[in-house]
């Protein structure tokens, strides 16, 4: 015979094993277990303190949810799918070990705001691995830029030759990313950091509970106002996945701008051996697997963001089993996001650069803008001295050759203009630090800004 289900007062058949099987999610929100034990032992010693049950039932509650907790550290435990949910299992386990009065533990409250109390404190713990994660990534990068302060490269616009910068600026503009999506997981703490215990199953308990007790328990720092939203809001979630893709995507972008500084065609950079996988069959080959699997995994945390915008777009007030969706997103996006901030962060301490290969390839038509600023500065307005350097560089492509070739008598076939001193601008590191403005890759600017972090990040 079936066991009886804790809620299966009102039933007069067994639940279907299909409905069992399609229905159940202790296989996967078996992960928010040691936070469903954390909201119980809090919601039975407020039920304890208010007189709800009588104190010595939650202080026997208490020590038999510290003994399953143990057991589920251990790997002990032992999860049924029959039980369908987290909550169930260990209710039931509980309701096992000290009898019927294991049973009160759910006094005055639902599986509706027991669950999405578990599911914020997890996302609380999450997010604030996920905000010391990027600061180590930021750290790495900073290091970085200190490493190859003295260093240029060509920046690139339309993934063509631009302008000389520091390779020093190149990371930072990573590190500044990185900081806006800190920023951003730390706005979302706020709307996480929210309890809904006390919420019932929609419309408020009618027990004399304790709300800011149980706050204050598992560490919240706002109660939320109104029972409907609590037990039904997964805004927070939402936008934890949000934060996510967008991180996702700053990663991905560095990760293609190794993928390409890597290859021979390139060879700015060398990955680390250790991140890297050679060929079944090409024996040449140094693949940057990690790089691509961040940069695929990015197209993932996108679908689970969609995913859970898609579930609640339709959604009536208040809690639908359609909610039981929000977990399996949320927790591969967790996996996935913090593993991938690990291995950039692995890639970025490992990385070297080629100093001949990105030195050489930030002179040559790269600096023709500053041969324009050049006539600017004499006088010429921008468009016209735009129109002669542009032809000074059809000149030499004519020819093959690179601007820094060019003879003092060549550049004044083109213009007048043009002194001894222009012939001091043919220098990708002249170049670079004529950038003073705020924010620009001048050394000391770029100086400042590793300084600026390097207090910041302590």
């Amino acid at each position: 015979m079936a066991e009886k289900k804790l809620w299966g007062g009102r039933f007069s058949e067994s639940t279907d094993a299909f409905v069992e099987e399609f229905t159940e999610s202790v296989s996967f929100d078996k992960e928010l277990a040691l936070y469903d034990i954390k909201g119980s032992i809090a919601h039975a010693k407020m039920l304890g303190k208010q007189g709800i049950i009588p104190k010595e039932d939650a202080e026997k509650i208490v020590e038999g949810l510290t003994e399953i907790e143990n057991e589920i550290k251990e790997g002990r435990f032992t999860w049924k799918k029959e039980l369908e949910d987290v909550h169930m299992n260990i209710e039931k386990s509980l309701i096992e070990k000290i009898g019927d009065v294991g049973g009160k533990l759910h006094t005055g409250r639902s599986r509706n705001d027991q669950v999405v109390t578990a599911f914020r404190l997890y996302l609380k713990d999450q997010v604030s691995d996920i905000i010391n994660l990027l600061t180590q990534l930021q750290k790495a990068l900073l290091q970085k830029s200190q490493d190859y302060i003295d260093l240029v490269m060509p920046a690139y616009t339309h993934l063509q030759r631009a302008q000389p910068i520091r390779v020093a600026h190149y990371f930072l503009a990573y590190l500044e990313m990185f900081q806006r999506d800190k920023e951003r997981f730390e706005d979302n703490l706020k709307r996480i950091d929210m309890l809904p215990l006390g919420s019932g199953a929609v419309a408020g308990v009618d027990f004399p509970i304790d709300r800011d007790f149980v706050a204050k328990e598992l560490g919240f720092s706002q109660i939320m106002r109104n029972s409907i939203d609590a037990t039904s809001s997964r805004d927070f979630a939402i936008e934890f996945l949000s934060n996510a893709s967008i991180c996702m995507a700053n990663m991905s972008r560095f990760c293609e701008d190794m993928i390409i500084y890597s290859s021979s065609e390139f060879s700015f950079v060398e990955l680390p051996d250790k991140l890297t996988t050679g060929s079944s069959i090409m024996p040449q080959k140094k693949n940057p697997d990690v790089l691509e699997l961040i940069r695929g995994k990015t197209g993932r945390v996108y679908g689970n963001l969609v995913a859970l915008l898609t579930i609640v777009k339709g959604l009536p007030l208040a809690y639908n089993r359609d909610l039981q969706e929000d977990k399996e997103p949320v927790f591969d996006t967790v996996k996935t996001l913090k593993g991938s901030i690990i291995g950039i962060t692995k890639i970025v301490e490992g990385l070297k650069i080629n100093k001949e290969k990105v030195e050489s390839a930030a002179g040559g038509f790269a600096l023709a803008t500053d041969l324009a600023n050049y006539l600017v500065e004499k006088g010429i307005p921008f468009r016209q001295a735009h129109h002669i350097v542009g032809s000074i560089v059809a000149y030499l492509v004519n020819q093959g050759r690179e601007l820094e070739s060019i003879t003092l008598q060549e550049l004044k076939n083109f213009s007048s203009s043009f002194e001894e001193d222009a012939l001091n601008l043919l220098s990708p590191y002249t170049v670079a630090d004529r950038r003073k403005s705020f924010g620009g890759t001048a050394k000391d600017q770029v100086l400042s800004q590793i300084e600026f972090w390097k207090d910041k990040l302590g």
